[in-house]
């Protein structure tokens, strides 16, 4: 009885301990390949640039509602051209200050690649990474950045900037001929129009 009792709880503990570990590290190196290769991915998703800028589809909201409901379908919709269209403007904010531009660059090229867009752990020196502490170490180096650029303000002025003109954008261009992939309809994402009833697939002008 005692060693089946014995036999027993070794399964158990083996079990458990299979159960709980999901992941093989892999090098650093494989680790911000892959990161990468899911930014670019991710980067290729955007719409069409005429899409985003086509004449005759940009008209005032009937409503303060109408406004609301372009801008969380346009957000959504476009919100990879958005993303790039704010980096953009802050960028071109530091082209002033080019050690400025190059350190929050690289900063932000940090965040993107082993936080946002890292599916596998992080290993360094052999010793496997949380996400906790590499959270916290990317907010250290994003703090001293910030610190010793001595061009924040420049940043959240362009950033800003950016921010507006796509709120702008959003709100004056209307949702005629916006369609939604199969893969935004598999995720869930619901696009229609303000009086009516969400629906997946096309958009009727709002």
């Amino acid at each position: 009885m005692t060693q089946s009792t014995a036999a027993t709880a070794t399964a158990t503990s083996t079990s458990t301990t299979t159960t709980t570990y999901t992941s093989i590290p892999i090098s650093s190196t494989d680790v911000l390949s892959r990161s990468l290769h899911n930014l670019t991915t991710a980067i290729s998703t955007h719409r069409p640039w005429p899409e985003l800028i086509a004449s005759g589809l940009f008209t005032r909201p009937d409503s303060l509602s109408s406004a609301l409901t372009r801008l969380h379908i346009h957000f959504r919709y476009f919100r990879i051209n958005y993303a790039i269209i704010v980096s953009l403007c802050g960028a071109v904010s530091l082209i002033g200050s080019p050690v400025a531009l190059i350190l929050f660059a690289f900063i932000f090229a940090l965040w993107l690649l082993i936080y946002f867009f890292r599916e596998d752990p992080l290993v360094l020196f052999g010793y496997q990474v949380s996400d906790r502490m590499v959270l916290i170490g990317l907010v250290v180096v994003s703090v001293l950045g910030i610190f010793s650029s001595g061009a924040f303000w420049s940043l959240v002025l362009g950033i800003v900037i950016g921010v507006l003109a796509c709120g702008f954008h959003a709100i004056l261009r209307n949702t005629d001929g916006l369609f939604l992939g199969d893969q935004e309809e598999a995720s869930g994402s619901l696009i229609g129009s303000g009086s009516g009833p969400l629906r997946y697939g096309a958009v009727s002008a709002i």
